[in-house]
């Protein structure tokens, strides 16, 4: 046994920097892998130390990676991260660790023993839970008709109602129809980068929606007609104070008063000021009236709307729900390509798509709630709407 007591977070700092410069020890190797590695690693770090208290490398031991590789796994099965995403990450930690062993820094890589990657997922043990196409069309036909309903006014619903399954709609066709996952749309509590998807990522013009990819990335991703336009109608309804607000907020009202009281500290408040503005209104108004954005909704609650709309709408699939990893459409590169291809067409000619016609509000009709344009200040939004219709 090694006499070396390092502490992981040194001994990763150490292992990436050599790296960095290049090390003939595989092919994975250069500042690209370092940097790949590094975020990769440095969760590995802190998690470890969350979770079990464990701070230097002699401290590890089988057990805390098996616990590692349930995380992992469970976090596939939120949706969170692909089955192979989670085997990336598992073998950058071994990695890592194999290379402590070759240093003499640890006697044994206790990420290599069986016993620590069986409850590591699989693409072939765990396969996605696919819909077909006639599933998918009847989830999205029976929120399409149900928000369309409440749109017009013409079922008694509220306001509140109505904002509610306009969301619903576009949470269902964004899901379906738009190149981004559930956990590039949604808050993923146990991952500080990954916050949800604000007005502010999406461009109706170019038909994209900005998210932290899989590769940790920041990208654009495709946004569909049949995606954006219940997107815009459900803005009108949500009418974000400012284009940081989340595509869906969460309704988790504790959640809310806790960014209200954060942000109001942060500006200068103190404690007293603070619960005296919250008994004089909601943390929800006053969260619209300073506008301070409210958390978006996890992936777990985002799982938990389409549980209840697949319940509702009857639909069932051997006793599973939709869930934000397996409603995607398949088609959709394809069909984005031809989008693309047909909008630069239009655009030429000075005409929109047939989808687009079809389905858009006449810019004339009046709305019970009135989205304002982006101020002058700010005439680079990537949500200007001031033409859009709705």
């Amino acid at each position: 046994m090694s006499d070396i007591d390092a502490a992981l977070a040194d001994a990763a700092e150490i292992y990436l920097r050599r790296k960095a410069v290049g090390d003939s020890s595989g092919p994975d190797t250069g500042g690209t892998y370092a940097a790949k590695a590094e975020l990769i690693l440095e969760r590995f770090v802190d998690w470890l130390e969350h979770e079990h208290g464990v701070r230097s490398v002699s401290a590890l031991e089988t057990d805390h990676m098996r616990s590692y590789a349930r995380e992992l796994r469970d976090r596939a099965d939120r949706g969170e991260y692909a089955p192979a995403t989670a085997g990336t990450y598992y073998a950058v930690v071994r990695a890592f660790l194999s290379w402590c062993a070759r240093s003499d820094i640890i006697a044994e890589n206790p990420a290599a023993a069986e016993a620590a990657t069986a409850p590591l997922p699989s693409d072939e043990s765990r396969p996605d839970r696919e819909w077909t196409a006639e599933q998918r069309r009847r989830l999205e036909a029976y929120v399409r008709d149900r928000a369309l309903e409440a749109d017009r006014g013409r079922d008694g619903t509220s306001r509140d109602e109505r904002r509610d399954r306009l969301r619903e709609y576009a949470m269902v066709a964004v899901l379906a129809h738009s190149g981004a996952r559930g956990s590039e749309l949604f808050r993923v509590p146990q991952d500080d980068r990954r916050t949800g998807a604000t007005w502010d990522d999406v461009d109706f013009y170019t038909g994209t929606i900005r998210v932290l990819g899989r590769s940790q990335q920041l990208e654009d991703v495709s946004l569909l007609a049949a995606a954006r336009t219940p997107l815009r109608r459900y803005r009108v309804a949500l009418d974000p104070p400012s284009n940081d607000w989340p595509l869906f907020p969460t309704r988790h009202a504790p959640s809310i008063a806790g960014r209200v009281r954060t942000v109001l500290r942060e500006r200068g408040y103190d404690d007293e000021e603070i619960e005296a503005l919250l008994k004089e209104r909601t943390a929800t108004e006053l969260a619209r009236e300073r506008s301070i954005a409210p958390p978006a909704i996890t992936t777990e609650g985002a799982r938990s709307v389409l549980k209840r709309l697949c319940s509702a709408a009857g639909i069932d699939v051997d006793g599973e729900y939709l869930t934000p990893r397996v409603v995607r459409d398949e088609t959709v590169v394809d069909r984005s390509q031809r989008e693309t291809a047909t909008a630069g067409a239009d655009a030429g000619s000075g005409s929109v798509s047939v989808l687009e016609r079809s389905t858009a509000v006449p810019e004339t009709e009046t709305r019970p709630v009135v989205l304002e344009s982006p101020s002058a200040a700010d005439p680079q939004s990537r949500v200007d709407g001031s033409s859009d219709g709705d």
